[in-house]
């Protein structure tokens, strides 16, 4: 069974954190916030206290789950949220709205599947790039006698496993 779902989506710029939970059998409900700098801009509970004795429950509950994670951030895309925003953070929503740019755990609707793919292609380059980078720092700091290396690249040295004198 899933307990929740917790996405980060960048929109208009700003980092907004969508999050969907189950309350379970005690408490039959699915809650979906929406958030912005800690605070939440739009609720939306349902409960399924009428269908808890059905067969396949789990799997009707997710997929609820699902569903309704997904319209909150839908309704995000299409600008639902934009008056509220104006209003809480003071910013001009007059901009077009933009797609949310995923940030983290997010699966994107079938029409950004491909923008999707591009992005996390790109972030995955530069990932690897940056461990690259990373990789040589320590194979060169390690190359040097621990008298010529700052306290960091000692520690850093030697949690990494390389020589710890």
């Amino acid at each position: 069974m899933v307990v929740g779902f917790n996405h980060n989506v960048r929109y208009k710029g700003e980092l907004y954190h969508v999050q969907t939970e189950d309350g379970g059998l005690k408490k039959p409900q699915i809650i979906t916030h929406l958030y912005r700098a800690g605070s939440i801009l739009s609720s939306k509970r349902v409960s399924y206290a009428d269908i808890t004795r059905v067969e396949n429950l789990a799997r009707v509950v997710e997929e609820l789950m699902k569903e309704q994670h997904k319209e909150m951030l839908r309704r995000l895309r299409n600008g639902d949220f934009d008056e509220a925003i104006l209003e809480r953070f003071g910013e001009n929503s007059s901009t077009p709205a933009q797609f949310p740019t995923v940030v983290e755990n997010n699966v994107p609707a079938a029409s950004d599947t491909t923008a999707r793919a591009v992005e996390v292609r790109r972030e995955t380059m530069v990932q690897s790039q940056e461990t690259a980078a990373l990789t040589e720092d320590i194979k060169t700091s390690e190359a040097r006698s621990p008298k010529e290396l700052s306290l960091d690249d000692l520690v850093l040295s030697y949690l990494t496993g390389g020589e710890d004198k």
